[in-house]
């Protein structure tokens, strides 16, 4: 799961959530103002490779 998380205005926030990377990148750019994209990950997701460090 991917969030665009947008700052607009005086203190305004609007999230926007999404199933596919390249969704969230096509609405990225279309979005004005200062957007961040982060990818949610499960500890129970099975896809996700863990990095021990």
């Amino acid at each position: 799961m991917y969030v665009i998380t947008c700052y607009v205005g005086k203190g305004e926030m609007r999230m926007y959530e999404f199933d596919s990377k390249e969704e969230a990148l096509s609405q990225l750019k279309k979005l004005k103002g200062c957007s961040i994209l982060s990818e949610v990950v499960y500890f129970n997701d099975s896809s996700v490779i863990p990095i021990a460090i």
